[in-house]
């Protein structure tokens, strides 16, 4: 995409207003023509930004007049941050610019005022390099009258810069961290999470103490989500489950400036329990979860969708699959234009799944919806989930008999994912494929016992416990069981 348009998609129609206003107000001269690649950038116009300059002659003063826009695009949108964010962040920050321009201008008392309590919001925040320039900038003024004593000020920097060490070498531990699980995921690097996760805490010289705050907790917590899910096996991490629990009951108090890393961790919580199959403790925590989303109206924004996923994954596994469906589809009527994109397309695949499940040919219109290629799939919401995807194209379009379909993108699935697959270690894929692939050629194979016994060996496989996998072999067991999919894969969870 354009980064123009990109940057332009951000803004909401009044804004657009006000930044082309903004630009006239720059504008100097009246041949300045930054309002019209504007427009012919958001309309998609190729021969209009072709006749704006001609390519050939005027490349340098096509390129230099998108800098400028490109440049004043990041000037409003930097503007219109700070004017419209009400964070306790940005009005510590407010605070600071106001004091540093008083003391500037002799407005000591005043000054002073500002800084501490911009100094108070920041402390309780954990911004500690907002604090460091705070503390740098009273340091600097300390010889004015009214100002604090030296000594304690001195004495409180350098506490800050221990902080912010601290906080820099876990943050230096969560990105190795990331690193190491991009390589599991990507390169099917053979890890031992536990290992690794030590012998990051020794390499950074960690503490423990260091360890028990909401955001290490929340890092570690995602780390191991993500390493769960890419081996499909969330009993790998069920000690951190448990030391996130122990963390939890320690905290005697909520406080507001954790609120992000306490929400999500409470989805971690839910996540975790409800693909060990315990439906009852992910809605325990899922309701826990709402109860701090409702207390804040901006964090109730950015977790809405997450929460109506989980929720309506423990109705589909408990039996209530009615129910599940309607709350996903008035969750998708009611996303708003800001809704991450990743977030929307989470509750599309898995209602196009409950649907496909159920025998619903609605499952075929949700598929349709999915419009973004595998590349972009790939990389906003990972390997796994985009196999995922296509197998379920697979299934669905031969389920509603367009048998022709389904071939034809089981060729390309194993085309494009097959050599990823084997490096991965990931060959339980390819024989799931195998059996798909020979019902496909002839359906009549569901019902010689050598199949289906093969397909029951998948089904008993301790690697194959997750419920996504066992909807897709469900999928499998239906075909001669005349049974809808939906009831084989509540039977087959009720039986673990």
């Amino acid at each position: 995409m354009d980064p123009i348009l990109e940057l332009t998609n951000l803004l909401s129609s009044a804004n657009k207003t006000h930044f082309k206003q903004f630009l006239q107000r720059k504008n100097k001269r009246s041949d300045v023509k930054n309002l019209a690649l504007l427009d012919l950038i958001e309309t998609d116009d190729i021969n209009g930004l072709k006749k704006l300059y001609n390519p050939k002659k005027n490349n340098d003063a096509y390129h230099a007049l998108r800098k400028r826009l490109q440049d004043n695009l990041l000037l409003f949108l930097s503007q219109k941050t700070f004017e419209s964010s009400h964070s306790d962040t940005y009005d510590a920050l407010r605070l600071v610019v106001v004091g540093r321009f008083l003391l500037e201008n002799d407005v000591v008392k005043i000054a002073f005022k500002c800084l501490d309590k911009a100094e108070r919001l920041a402390e309780e925040l954990e911004q500690f390099n907002l604090l460091n320039e705070l503390l740098l900038l009273k340091l600097q003024y300390a010889h004015l009258p009214g100002a604090e004593d030296l000594e304690a000020l001195t004495l409180r920097f350098l506490q800050n810069q221990s902080d912010m060490q601290r906080e820099a070498k876990l943050n230096m531990a969560y990105a190795f961290l990331r690193h190491e699980l991009q390589e599991i995921h990507l390169e099917g690097k053979i890890v031992n999470l536990t290992t690794l996760i030590i012998t990051t805490i020794r390499k950074y010289k960690i503490s423990v103490q260091d360890l028990m705050t909401y955001k290490s907790v929340y890092q570690i917590l995602f780390i191991a989500n993500e390493y769960a899910a890419i081996q499909q096996n969330y009993g790998l991490i069920a000690r951190y489950i448990k030391l996130t629990n122990q963390f939890m009951q320690g905290q005697s108090h909520k406080k507001q400036s954790y609120l992000f890393y306490h929400i999500s961790i409470l989805y971690f919580l839910a996540n975790f329990h409800l693909r060990r199959k315990n439906f009852a403790g992910s809605a325990s925590w899922l309701k826990e979860m709402m109860d701090l989303m409702l207390t804040d109206s901006r964090y109730y924004a950015v977790f809405y969708l997450r929460h109506q996923l989980l929720a309506g994954l423990n109705l589909f596994y408990t039996g209530f699959a009615d129910d599940a469906i309607a709350l996903l589809q008035e969750s998708l009527a009611n996303t708003k234009q800001k809704t991450k994109p990743e977030d929307i397309e989470d509750l599309r695949i898995c209602l196009a799944m409950f649907l496909a499940l159920c025998d619903d040919r609605g499952s075929l219109k949700q598929l349709t919806l999915l419009t973004r290629t595998d590349a972009w799939y790939e990389k906003k919401m990972g390997m796994l989930w985009t196999i995922r995807k296509n197998l379920m194209e697979i299934l669905v379009y031969a389920q509603f008999s367009n048998i022709e379909l389904a071939m034809s993108r089981l060729t390309s699935f194993r085309r494009r994912y097959k050599k990823y697959l084997l490096k991965t270690a990931e060959e339980r894929v390819l024989l799931f494929l195998k059996l798909v692939e020979k019902y496909l050629v002839d359906p009549d194979v569901a019902f010689e016992p050598a199949y289906r016994k093969s397909v029951w060996n998948l089904a008993g496989g301790v690697e194959n416990n997750d419920i996504f996998t066992l909807s897709f072999i469900a999928w499998l067991i239906a075909r001669w069981e005349k049974k809808t999919a939906y009831k084989v894969v509540l039977a087959l969870i009720q039986e673990d």
